[in-house]
């Protein structure tokens, strides 16, 4: 049975591994993934084993774009509840086909190179998106990423790294996603403005300067860098200069891309700031409509 259609159940919606046969810089290791309910959300810790989940609109609805989906964590787990399932069903039902990746945690007992791992995972999502966009019914042009926090920080390096390919890509499938949505993210690894706990979970407790600026993406934009819509709540305690750096590095290689900041709302809150009326996704769909893709 091929890899598309090796699916099994989950709350009605299709699970696929997100790689046929061996993981990529994977160490034999036992499965350790487990799943918590913390205030009402779903965490997941320890996971080695990255799949996909996919959503599929009602056929009316099918705008033909699929999101690709990485929540946030701080690369030590992931908010796969309000962060997750509940972004991509509400997306999904504005006529969009979600996939939410669960990308693996950094771990040097897992990993060979723990610093490439979520990258290499959302790499394979994009690539295993585009190269059975007709078989997901979605324009294999109109393919983007979404990402929260610590998944923000994963979705911008794939956003920006997207020329080196971190996986086999044999048939030189497109790497690059066509459009970014970042929620309150990481961007940046510098000592002034950089969250350390993402930094030190992916880098490790003293990264070489080198490497803390490789992972710093508001240094890696270009004029083909995806067009971008970013929000962030001005008194994020992860500091909302990781948006406002990125969002003037956009701005200054002419890249479509737009900002929203709340004036409050913190870290962490999911699809809905309970502190304002605006939802950002109301303010996302009609820009993706808008994209000139």
């Amino acid at each position: 049975m091929s890899l598309l259609f090796n699916f099994s159940r989950t709350y009605g919606q299709k699970t696929i591994p997100l790689y046929k046969g061996s993981i990529p810089n994977s160490k034999p290791h036992s499965n350790q993934e487990k799943s918590i309910m913390d205030n009402g959300r779903l965490i997941i810790s320890k996971i080695s084993l990255p799949e996909l989940t996919l959503f599929t609109p009602e056929k009316k609805k099918n705008n033909h774009t699929a999101i690709l989906i990485c929540p946030g964590g701080g690369y030590w787990v992931e908010a796969a509840g309000h962060e997750g399932a509940e972004v991509a069903r509400s997306f999904t039902e504005l006529g969009y086909t979600t996939f939410l990746l669960k990308y693996r945690i950094p771990d040097d007992s897992t990993m060979v190179n723990k610093e490439i791992g979520p990258l290499q995972d959302a790499q394979r999502g994009i690539q295993f998106i585009r190269e059975n966009a007709s078989k997901f019914k979605v324009h294999k042009n109109r393919i983007g990423i979404l990402g929260f926090s610590a998944g923000g920080h994963l979705a911008s390096t794939a956003g920006t790294h997207y020329k080196m390919n971190y996986i086999e890509n044999p048939k030189n499938t497109s790497l690059r996603p066509d459009f970014m949505i970042l929620i309150y993210p990481v961007i940046s690894f510098t000592d002034s403005i950089g969250h350390m706990g993402s930094r030190t979970q992916l880098l490790g407790k003293n990264p070489d300067p080198e490497k803390i600026l490789e992972y710093s993406n508001e240094f890696h934009v270009d004029a083909e860098t995806p067009p971008t819509y970013l929000v962030m709540a001005k008194d994020d305690p992860i500091n909302s200069k990781n948006a406002t750096v990125f969002y003037s590095a956009l701005k200054d290689h002419g890249v479509e891309s737009q900002m929203y900041l709340f004036e409050k709302g913190g870290h962490g809150f999911g699809l809905s700031n309970k502190t304002s009326e605006v939802k950002w996704i109301n303010l996302v769909d009609p820009w993706i409509g808008k994209l000139p893709l």
